[in-house]
């Protein structure tokens, strides 16, 4: 009996043994297509319910393993998962590289720097709005891009207009005619179209924005001192695509937008066409519009042609009409009625793009294209007529040349500009020519290190030579931190379409005198850290902080020459702009939270005391808050907009808006409704928007939204299905 209960206690004792030998086992994960450590990868084992994540060096240890067989799940948020069946003990560290998931987070591709690298790569900095954010901005509003640009860190949409509500983008707090704005690479609308261009670019064509902050003269020549803007346009696919879109608001405003895409073979098509009315809209009830009664229409067709898988043509021709009228309630109803103010801007524009680029090997391509632009307007105040029309051409031939660490780009272009005015007498027409040579290098030094320079030399008809260098340098440590420092030259060649000049409807403004004026010249710095992380499978976090610095000189001013008239001239000092932008980023599976804080300190050093420009905040910040799954989509927004000085030196209040946006999505396309600005934050609660007499109003410059809430609904539909998004 003794014997018995002996071998059952030594048997107890030799189990207990057995499982008291516990195990750790040490995991590095990797990504297959560089071999850098991914930060958060989930490694989970499912016997025994253990599991961990990766540091910084892409390591993760598991202890108190019991001796066995088990499988183990690695996985990471946009790479495929691997299941490895592993026995305990192991005394290595086990070592899994994760291969990027092609349906899964597609690369970005970018196109405003002219090479083929992904935005990861580039060392230039550059701001990536895609499809899906674009789509919220649609619903927001369908009839302008003014929503894309004005929620974006550091820009700002400035009205310069109550009447027609003429906008210009200010990029860290400069002058919109600072900033270039491109479709497609084409310099795009500028000079007499002034604070019209912003209103006259439908959204619904687009499928990405590409944000160039600072000089980017070296890329596109001059009028980029701020930055650019370039707007991507959906191609044809070789399923059909249609969109058709629906928007109602409040306001009585309506907008019809249709786009249609489709390839045929060797043959695409893609057609683009908006319609939209607006009536007058006063909510104030003071007798003056806050919206002009508006009635648009826009057709964009656009044909594709592919001879060979390495060749590509296409030819598209846009058409504009506008016809905008703002004022007294009454004389926008009475239109004869000619002792009642009201402003009114007609609108007519045509422009063709043409696009040849062939890949010549699989390491040389070319691409030439070619634009003409006509625009008309005539702008019509009580006693005060501006009607003229430009026509613009563009012309570029570029050669691309891809190595194993770097890639070349080669190129020439000619721009032409013909301002000619009907009737004024003032002698304001302007032709100018500029031809350029370019070239630009993105050197790898290693995995770690990429460098990017370049060199343009424009010459400029009546204005001289600008020779125009840019350097930035990319730095990566891991997948998860990386720093771009970068700067570079710009120029912009004087003309009468300033925000000033606007402001007072062109009225006695002098033109541009050539032998008394120079071309505004800048030079700018940019640096900016980018950290971010996954912190499981399901939580990510991101920031990127940016530091600039811009300087113009000669800068161009409208001044009284206390005859009646105004007259240009160029600053004795500089114009600086320097600040900071902080944007953060918070993920948990189908949340995102966006946080955002841009501080500009835009001072005019040619005034005594350097003061801060003129409808400049220097305090702005945001929030957005987003659910989004298969079916639905929900948004809220909260944007600050801290202090700003007049012209006077007066002191404005700051202010706050909200919106909320809801989208349900079907097979079939999507409803929504927008409540912009639904705590109704308007200038007319801070300050007048009008001062007396009420037939010849004075109007005060504009600091805040002037049209206060706006509710919209709508529907888009897709006869051909939902797409899925990534």
């Amino acid at each position: 009996m003794k014997k018995i209960i002996w071998s059952i206690l030594l048997s107890i004792s030799i189990c207990a043994y057995a499982s008291a030998q516990t195990n750790t086992l040490n995991v590095k994960v990797l990504s297959e297509s560089n071999n850098e450590p991914l930060i958060g990868a989930t490694i989970y084992i499912q016997e025994i319910d253990k599991g961990g994540v990766t540091d910084i060096d892409g390591m993760a240890t598991i202890d108190n393993i019991p001796n066995g067989s088990y499988n183990v799940n690695i996985s990471f948020m946009g790479f495929e998962s691997i299941e490895k069946t592993v026995e305990i003990p192991y005394s290595e560290i086990l070592v899994i590289k994760l291969k990027e998931d092609g349906e899964a987070l597609e690369e970005v591709i970018l196109q405003s720097n002219r090479s083929t690298r992904t935005i990861k790569r580039i060392p230039t900095r550059i701001e990536f709005i895609g499809a899906e954010e674009l789509g919220e901005k649609n619903a927001m509003n369908a009839t302008n891009i003014s929503m894309v640009l004005r929620e974006s860190t550091g820009i700002q949409m400035q009205q310069t207009s109550l009447s027609s509500a003429n906008s210009n983008i200010r990029i860290q707090g400069l002058d919109g005619r600072y900033t270039q704005l491109l479709r497609d690479g084409f310099p795009l609308y500028g000079g007499f179209s002034s604070g019209l261009s912003i209103l006259q670019i439908p959204p619904v064509d687009l499928k990405q924005f590409e944000i160039i902050k600072g000089s980017s003269s070296t890329l596109y020549g001059g009028g980029a001192i701020a930055g650019l803007v370039n707007m991507i346009s959906k191609t044809p696919e070789e399923e059909s695509d249609l969109d058709i879109m629906l928007t109602q608001t409040h306001a009585l405003g309506t907008t019809a937008n249709v786009f249609y895409s489709e390839r045929y073979g060797k043959l695409g098509i893609t057609l683009y066409g908006s319609g939209h009315y607006q009536k007058e809209y006063d909510p104030e009830d003071d007798g003056f519009s806050n919206l002009p009664r508006t009635k648009s229409v826009s057709i964009n067709p656009k044909l594709f042609y592919y001879p060979s898988d390495e060749t590509t043509f296409w030819f598209g021709v846009n058409g504009t009409y506008e016809d905008r009228i703002g004022g007294d309630i009454s004389g926008i109803e009475n239109t004869a009625n000619i002792t009642l103010y009201t402003e009114e801007n007609i609108s007519k524009r045509i422009s063709t793009q043409a696009v040849y680029t062939t890949e010549i090997d699989a390491a040389r391509s070319l691409n030439i294209k070619n634009s003409f632009a006509y625009f008309e307007r005539n702008l019509t105040v009580p006693n005060i007529n501006f009607n003229g029309d430009q026509f613009n051409s563009f012309t570029e031939v570029a050669y691309h040349k891809r190595g194993e660490r770097s890639d070349w780009i080669l190129g020439a272009n000619l721009y032409t500009i013909d301002f000619d005015e009907q009737s004024s007498g003032l002698e304001r027409d302007q032709n100018d020519i500029t031809t350029g040579l370019f070239v630009n290098n993105i050197y790898d030094f290693s995995e770690n290190w990429i460098l990017e320079t370049g060199f343009r030399a424009d010459y400029a008809k009546d204005w001289g030579f600008f020779p125009l260098p840019k350097i930035s340098l990319l730095y990566k440590s891991n997948n998860s931190f990386s720093s771009r420092i970068g700067g570079g030259l710009g120029y912009k060649i004087p003309d009468i379409f300033t925000e000033e000049a606007e402001f007072i409807n062109f009225n006695n403004v002098l033109g541009i005198d050539k032998d008394a004026l120079d071309a505004e010249r800048s030079y700018g710095v940019n640096l900016d850290f980018n950290y971010e992380t996954h912190l499981t499978d399901e939580i990510g976090f991101s920031i990127n902080q940016l530091f600039y610095i811009t300087a113009i000189q000669k800068g161009l001013l409208l001044t009284d020459a206390n005859n009646g008239f105004f007259e240009f001239e160029n600053a004795q000092d500089d114009i600086v702009s320097k600040g900071a932008e902080t944007n953060i980023k918070f993920t948990y599976k189908d949340f995102r939270w966006f946080l955002n804080y841009a501080f500009i300190d835009t001072r005019l050093n040619y005034l005594d005391g350097n003061p801060q420009k003129p409808l400049t905040a220097r305090h702005n910040a945001g929030s957005v808050v987003m659910y989004e799954n298969e079916k639905w989509r929900i948004g809220y927004e909260t944007y600050y907009t801290g202090k700003q000085l007049l012209s006077n030196g007066t002191e404005t209040t700051d202010f706050i808006t909200m919106g909320l946006l809801g989208m349900r999505n079907f097979s079939w396309g999507t409803i929504f409704v927008n409540f912009e600005n639904f705590t109704d934050r308007r200038q007319s609660r801070f300050s007048p928007l009008v001062l007396p007499p009420n037939n010849d109003p004075t109007f005060p410059e504009i600091y805040a939204p002037t049209d206060g809430f706006i509710f919209s609904a709508g529907i888009i539909i897709k006869p051909f299905g939902q797409k899925e998004h990534h």
